[in-house]
């Protein structure tokens, strides 16, 4: 379950505060994969590290007991200095794995990502795909709840692209997905329930069907 209570998120700008939500509640239930929607702008993404616990509202509270990722396949986050291997003996040992639970994750994502010698060199000689590639390899590599994935479930090109999907797709039949994406196919495919995000405010929908339906309205009525 994750629940909101009085949730108000605003950034400010030039302009003023711009709201992504103002005094908003709402329990949501478990094992649910949710599709978030919303014409740009309207703070999906932030909505989704937020319910993930990453960022923070200014007023009320959210609270849940169960695990997050970080949102998938983001780049940011890692050392720079440090190579590949290294971010990835960090990011383990920050969760607590042992050294031969360390080496066999290591292994995998050397394999996963591809980076063939580059796993070996310092982030910073990285291209933001290569970044991307292993990103998305540590995120599979650990056991959460929940799956943040913003926009993308594959990087790279197009056979990495169906290794990316293939992976993910069996990763979450063990957990659930908070999913922010365009794509109504996606959302249609993974998603059992959807949140819509319009003019600060969230409103909750059981079956991600009605969820695009009003997601369609509001850009028809905006159009």
């Amino acid at each position: 379950m994750i629940e909101l209570t009085n949730v108000t998120k605003f950034f400010q700008t030039k302009h003023g505060k711009k709201y992504i939500l103002q005094n908003a509640s709402l329990t949501i239930p478990d094992h649910q994969n949710i599709g978030i929607l919303g014409r740009n702008g309207a703070g999906k993404s932030t909505i989704m590290r937020m319910l993930g616990q990453i960022e923070f509202p200014n007023s009320g509270k959210i609270i849940s007991p169960n695990t997050f990722s970080w949102p998938l396949g983001l780049a940011g986050g890692f050392v720079g200095n440090m190579t590949g291997r290294a971010n990835v003996k960090f990011v383990c040992r920050l969760y607590g794995k042992n050294e031969q639970e360390i080496q066999t994750i290591i292994e995998k994502i050397q394999d996963f990502s591809e980076l063939k010698e580059y796993f070996d060199m310092p982030i910073k000689t990285y291209s933001s795909g290569m970044k991307s590639r292993l990103s998305f390899g540590l995120s599979i590599m650990f056991d959460f709840d929940y799956m943040l994935i913003d926009e993308t479930l594959s990087v790279g090109d197009t056979r990495f692209k169906e290794k990316s999907k293939a992976a993910i797709m069996q990763k979450i039949e063990t957990c659930s997905v908070l999913l922010v994406s365009h794509e109504m196919e996606t959302l249609r495919e993974i998603c059992d329930a959807g949140i819509v995000v319009n003019e600060g405010k969230m409103y909750y929908y059981t079956n991600i069907h009605d969820a695009i339906n009003e997601y369609e309205n509001i850009n028809k009525k905006s159009g």
